[in-house]
């Protein structure tokens, strides 16, 4: 993937950086694999906003993406490579012979033309899709389950990849992005290589207004609101906190641990940052 620079023509231009999408070799989406997205502002089936700073953005269509493999032991020729509004990896649209279509997530190093598989007797490379107990050690995977036939939960997003460094008993020991080093089913489906698009994460939005676009609204400071909108609120002129960081509603934030009396602890092996 390449990335370009504009020119400095106004100063929302003069920083951002954007994507040449080299890798993409299909307009168009498949019409097959659409389905309409309604939009809920970070709203929950109630009405209720759990995720502030959301709303407003362009329209977008969901493509539906295999993320189960489940056609297992037959081989899909790469018709393209697609660009994806509601990710940031690419998306790889593929045929089986029986002429039915399907998107998965675009790895590094695919291209248009070459075959994949899923299932026990696919081969060891870029795209194929094997239980995660059957991949040696050393290998980078993404597209990875936590629960057999639930379809893939982790390592998802553009550039990322886990690195399988051993074996436990009926369990594949996987380090994550995150550094975590984590117990996984032998039995769970995991995809070889690493998700494509790595330099989306140096891609600079310049300006506001790109933010926007994807449905994400203006984040305004705690201590720039009245001590009744906010806990760090109030006070004549420019003043520190004189507390913990504490979210609108008084819960600690900015580093407080909200992970507690989780069942699938026993699964970590190493915690990240550790």
């Amino acid at each position: 993937m390449g990335l370009k620079a504009y020119r400095p023509t106004s100063p929302g231009r003069r920083a951002m950086v954007g994507s040449t999408f080299e890798e993409i070799t299909k307009k168009k989406p498949e019409k097959s694999l659409l389905v309409s997205l309604k939009k809920n502002a970070g709203r929950n089936n109630q009405g209720k906003v759990t995720v502030r700073h959301r709303g407003g953005g362009s329209r977008r269509k969901l493509r539906i993406i295999d993320f189960k493999r489940d056609k297992v032991g037959v081989a899909a020729e790469v018709l393209g490579i697609e660009y994806d509004p509601n990710r940031s990896a690419y998306i790889a649209l593929v045929q089986y012979p029986e002429g039915e279509k399907r998107y998965i997530l675009a790895p590094l190093g695919l291209s248009v033309g070459q075959s994949v598989m899923s299932g026990p007797e696919a081969e060891l490379k870029v795209g194929n899709a094997l239980p995660i107990g059957q991949i040696p050690v050393g290998t980078m995977v993404h597209n990875i389950e936590l629960q057999p036939g639930k379809g893939a939960q982790i390592v998802r997003s553009a550039g990322s990849s886990a690195l399988i460094v051993g074996r436990e008993d009926r369990y594949t020991l996987v380090r994550l992005p995150s550094g975590e080093v984590r117990r996984i089913l032998n039995i769970c489906m995991a995809t070889v290589g690493q998700v494509g698009n790595v330099d989306h994460r140096n891609v600079k939005l310049g300006k506001a207004g790109r933010s926007r676009w994807r449905g994400r609204r203006p984040a305004v400071r705690g201590a720039a609101m009245s001590p009744r909108d906010h806990p760090h609120g109030g006070g004549e002129g420019r003043n520190p906190r004189g507390m913990n960081p504490k979210t609108p509603w008084g819960k600690p934030a900015l580093g407080h641990k909200t992970r507690t009396n989780k069942v699938s602890d026993r699964m970590i092996v190493k915690r990240r940052g550790k």
